[in-house]
C-alpha cells in the first residue's frame, strides 16, 4: 500500500499541563504504533492555552484510531483528533 500524511491535535487539560511531557509520551506511542517521523508544533488556542499538533507518517493499511485512543490515554491531555489525512504521492 502507499504512504498515509496524518496530523493530529492534542489538546491539554489546562494552560498549566507540561506541554514537553505531553509531546514526549506522545513521540513515543506514535513510534510504537509504526509512525514515522514524528514532528511538532506548539499552537495557541486561547487565554494561555496551546494546542500541540502531530505531523508523521503512517503505512496506509495501519488504522489510525489507535493513535487518538492512546493519545488521550496520557495524563493531563484532554483530547486528541486526527484533523488531517492525506496520501502520499512520489
Amino acid at each position: 500500500m502507499g504512504t498515509a500524511l496524518i496530523q493530529l491535535k492534542i489538546m491539554p487539560e489546562s494552560p498549566d499541563s507540561d506541554l514537553i511531557k505531553i509531546q514526549k509520551q506522545a513521540e513515543k506511542i506514535i513510534q510504537e504504533k509504526q509512525g514515522q517521523n514524528p514532528q511538532f508544533k506548539t499552537e495557541p488556542v486561547a487565554f494561555g492555552l496551546n494546542s500541540i499538533t502531530a505531523s508523521f507518517s503512517i503505512d496506509e493499511s495501519i488504522p489510525t484510531d489507535p493513535f487518538e485512543t492512546k493519545i488521550k490515554e496520557i495524563p493531563n491531555v484532554s483530547s486528541a483528533e486526527i484533523i488531517d489525512f492525506r496520501r502520499a504521492f512520489g
